[in-house]
């Protein structure tokens, strides 16, 4: 099963006349964790889909990552910065091998302790005649 990774790029950004001007803190952390991506064997590659986002609408907790696969909880955490990539690939780990996504306060990295925004219950899966 593929797990989504989303990093919003537009977070810590500054803007001017409507464009960044820069590198925003979501492009940062983007970049950190696709060098973390690279660097994974092939196997665990391909199960992990790393997806930039231009907003996820948390601009007041920058910087803004969700954790999402099919029928399990969805996870948006906030208060991220590139510093925190490792913890954050750390916790995919955690959350790839849970069933349902549940990842306990105990459960994750340090770092990742605090800053969770929201846990969505899973879609339910549909029934097909």
């Amino acid at each position: 099963m593929i797990h989504t990774l989303f990093v919003c790029t537009t977070c810590a950004a500054t803007w001017q006349d409507g464009k960044i001007v820069g590198t925003s803190g979501g492009q940062s952390l983007h970049a950190a964790l696709q060098g973390l991506w690279q660097s994974l064997p092939e196997p665990q590659k391909s199960l992990i889909d790393l997806q930039s986002v231009a907003c996820m609408s948390a601009c007041d907790r920058p910087c803004v990552v969700s954790f999402s696969a099919p029928g399990k909880h969805i996870y948006l955490f906030g208060d991220l910065d590139a510093a925190k990539a490792a913890a954050l690939f750390e916790c995919m780990r955690l959350y790839q091998q849970h069933p349902t996504g549940l990842l306990g306060w105990s459960e994750r990295p340090a770092a990742l302790k605090k800053g969770v925004l929201a846990r969505i219950p899973p879609l339910p899966v549909l029934q097909t005649c």
